[in-house]
C-alpha cells in the first residue's frame, strides 16, 4: 500500500508561473466578491465565493498533482486531469458568476485605461457575445476534445510541452464557454429555448462516448509513448488505456446527464399545476384579452 500512495505524496510540482496567475485570480475574485456584498448580497451569497475557490484549488491539483506529474506515464492519470481542466473546474467556476467580482476586483485604473476601451467596441462586444451562445460553444468544446485525442496531436502535444500547456488551456476555456449557458451566470442569460439545451448536452455525451469506448475496444495502444514508458504499479499499457476509457465514459456521462436530468425537470415544473393556475388567474386572462 505504501508503494503505491508514495508517488501520490511524492510526485507534486507547482509550475510558478500558472501558480501565482491562479493565486492573483482568486485574489481579486474574493476582493470583488466582499465589495459586491455589500450592495448585491442576495445575489453573491458564500457558496458563489466558495465554488469559485474549489475550481481555482482543482486547476492548482490538475498543474501541479501526481495527475500532471505521472500523467505521461500513466494515461488514466492524463485523463482524469483532463476531466479536471473540463467536467470539473469550468462548471464551479461559472457557478461563481466571476465576471461581476471579477471586474469590481480589478483595480479602476486597469478598468478605465486598459478593459474600457477593449469593451468601447462594439466588434468585440459581439464577439464575445458570439462565443457564449449554444452553436459556436458546443462546436469549440466538442472540436478541442475530439482534435487533442487524435494520437498525433496527442503525442505531439506529449513531446512539446508549449504545447502541451496549449491543450490543457483549449480544454478548460472551451469548456467554461460550454458550461456558460447551461449555468446561466449571472448576468448572462440564455437567449435561445432552453429545451435546446437537451441535445446540446446529449450529443455532447455521444461524442464522449465515441471516443471512450475507442479507447476501452480498440483493442491496440492508441498513443505509443505509453507503450514505451516503463509501467508502473504493473499495469500494462493497454489495461491503462481501457481504465482511463472507462473512466471517461462513466463520469464523462455522468457530467452530462444530471444536468440534462436537472434542466427537464426544471422545464417541466413550468408546466405544473402552480403555473397552470398563474395562467388561468383573472388578471392574466384579462390581459390576454387586452
Amino acid at each position: 500500500m505504501t508503494e503505491v500512495l508514495q508517488p501520490v505524496f511524492q510526485n507534486w510540482d507547482f509550475p510558478p508561473i500558472v501558480t501565482t496567475l491562479l493565486a492573483v485570480t482568486a485574489a481579486i475574485y474574493i476582493r470583488g466578491w466582499i465589495k459586491i456584498r455589500r450592495t448585491r448580497p442576495h445575489l453573491f451569497p458564500s457558496w458563489r465565493l466558495v465554488c469559485f475557490l474549489a475550481g481555482i484549488v482543482s486547476l492548482v491539483i490538475a498543474v501541479a498533482s501526481p495527475l500532471d506529474t505521472l500523467g505521461d506515464k500513466l494515461l488514466f492519470l492524463h485523463m482524469a486531469q483532463h476531466y479536471v481542466f473540463m467536467s470539473v473546474a469550468p462548471p464551479l467556476i461559472a457557478l461563481a458568476a466571476p465576471v461581476v467580482p471579477m471586474l469590481r476586483g480589478l483595480p479602476r485604473w486597469f478598468i478605465r485605461h486598459v478593459l474600457g476601451p477593449i469593451f468601447m467596441v462594439r466588434s468585440f462586444r459581439r464577439f464575445v457575445h458570439a462565443l457564449v451562445q449554444l452553436r459556436p460553444a458546443w462546436l469549440l468544446m466538442n472540436l478541442s476534445y475530439i482534435a487533442w485525442h487524435i494520437p498525433a496531436a496527442y503525442e505531439f502535444a506529449l513531446r512539446y510541452e508549449g504545447w502541451h500547456n496549449c491543450e490543457h488551456a483549449c480544454f478548460f476555456f472551451s469548456s467554461l464557454l460550454f458550461w456558460w449557458p447551461i449555468i446561466e451566470p449571472w448576468p448572462f442569460q440564455l437567449q435561445s429555448n432552453r429545451w435546446l439545451l437537451l441535445p446540446y448536452l446529449l450529443s455532447a455525451d455521444i461524442i464522449n462516448t465515441a471516443v471512450s469506448a475507442m479507447l476501452v475496444f480498440g483493442g491496440r495502444v492508441f498513443y505509443p509513448s505509453y507503450a514505451v514508458e516503463p509501467r508502473m504499479f504493473g499495469i500494462s499499457a493497454l489495461t491503462d488505456q481501457a481504465a482511463a476509457g472507462a473512466f471517461m465514459w462513466v463520469l464523462g456521462s455522468t457530467v452530462f446527464l444530471i444536468p440534462t436530468f436537472l434542466i427537464t425537470m426544471q422545464q417541466l415544473s413550468k408546466r405544473g399545476p402552480f403555473n397552470r393556475r398563474l395562467r388561468n388567474s383573472p388578471a392574466a386572462r384579462s390581459h390576454s384579452t387586452l
